[in-house]
């Protein structure tokens, strides 16, 4: 798999999580992922599809400690529901970030449209990529904790 292609994500994973939660993603070295056991206790999950039936997935998958600092960062004291906030705010960050991305991969002459988001929360969730070509996984590291971007297309 081609790394220019992480390049979109790692950008809008910076740019969005810097701005909607006020936490700095640092990014590590991408590399294929061999399983499909999630890395983080969060994933957003964003289906992918484009011209000529091309498909692929975008999935974030987020520390319990990382998720659980956007949504405070994100919502101040108005914590209603830590688990429903956790999960409303992880897909609105996977939506944000997967839109971003695609507007860079579309300037690379890859266009997709995306789902909206599903979000699976739970100790060692798997997460199943659409597309059956290897998956690229980029890792960041935030003060708050940990979180991952996982991408496939055709």
């Amino acid at each position: 798999m081609d790394v220019e292609l992480a390049k979109p994500f790692i950008k809008a994973a910076i740019d969005v999580i810097g701005t909607m939660a006020f936490i700095t993603p640092r990014p590590g070295k991408p590399f294929v992922k061999k399983n499909t056991i999630a890395t983080g206790d969060v994933t957003g999950l964003v289906g992918l599809t484009g011209e000529g039936n091309k498909r692929g997935s975008v999935s974030i998958s987020f520390s319990k400690g990382c998720a659980v600092a956007m949504v405070k960062n994100m919502l101040g004291d108005d914590i209603q529901d830590i688990l429903q906030d956790v999960k409303d705010a992880v897909g609105e960050i996977t939506n944000m970030i997967s839109g971003q991305a695609r507007a860079g991969l579309s300037e690379k002459g890859l266009v997709f449209a995306g789902s909206t988001p599903t979000v699976i929360m739970g100790d060692n969730h798997s997460i199943t990529h659409i597309a059956k070509s290897p998956i690229m996984a980029i890792p960041f590291e935030t003060d708050a904790g940990n979180f991952t971007i996982e991408f496939c297309f055709e």
